[in-house]
């Protein structure tokens, strides 16, 4: 994209949302973002104990059945994104943009590859060495052991849904799914695979989020809190159906 203009990237902190709250959040957003109502966002949110699966419906990389996930206080999402079954919690940083690739100047390829960016270049602050997914690995991994998921909805170049980030969940969660549908391999964690002592989630949340910025092209990030997002959260969380 041709360089200039001054570009700054909205973050929503949004705490800890649930994801059907999120999901309908993000769709009234790319809306509006289609529209020209608002600019360029990403919400940085975490999600309560939630098991979600891609558009291709992959419900056979569920181990154990439904019934038994929701009485682990899990909450089952089908989604529209791409992707497999992954598991989402506190203490994992999930980032949502809502983006307009052809503002941007991207492709798909290239918005996907900046996502994995992202979390490997927060990942190297801490001197964990982060690699994209090999052929049929999506994600970031560290050797074997995946680090970060990315699942993506894009639409008239417009995107939501995104990347999650693990920083220290509880990984026994992943243990009840294949995750993302590669089976034998680990799920693992920055506070697993960092050698140094970790500051809190929130300052890792404003990391990734200042990478995806430069990562994209943003000159700036302009930050919301909670109580500046509170009407729209609210207005998603009511009209559930």
């Amino acid at each position: 994209m041709s360089g200039g203009a001054r570009r700054v990237l909205e973050a929503w902190k949004l705490g800890l949302v649930r994801y059907g709250d999120a999901l309908r959040l993000q769709e009234r957003l790319v809306a509006d973002r289609r529209a020209s109502r608002v600019s360029d966002l990403v919400l940085s949110l975490q999600h309560p104990p939630t098991y979600t699966l891609g558009k291709r419906r992959t419900d056979h990389n569920l181990l154990l059945p439904e019934v038994e996930l929701r009485g682990l206080g899990a909450e089952i999402h089908r989604t529209e994104r791409g992707g497999d079954v992954t598991f989402h919690g506190p203490r994992q940083a999930v980032l949502y943009p809502i983006l307009s690739l052809r503002t941007i100047g991207l492709g798909a390829r290239r918005y996907v590859e900046g996502l994995e960016s992202a979390m490997i270049e927060v990942a190297a602050l801490y001197g964990v060495k982060a690699r994209p997914g090999a052929a049929g690995e999506t994600g970031v991994w560290v050797g074997d052991r995946k680090i970060g998921a990315i699942g993506v909805r894009i639409s008239s170049g417009f995107t939501c849904h995104g990347l999650a980030f693990n920083i220290d969940p509880d990984l026994g969660y992943f243990k009840h799914i294949v995750p993302c549908g590669i089976a034998d391999k680990e799920v693992t964690s920055l506070r697993r695979e960092a050698a140094v002592e970790l500051p809190p989630d929130e300052a890792i949340h404003d990391q990734l989020v200042q990478s995806l910025a430069r990562t994209f092209f943003f000159s700036d990030v302009e930050v919301k809190d909670e109580s500046e997002c509170a009407d729209m959260v609210c207005l998603s969380a009511a009209t559930q159906s």
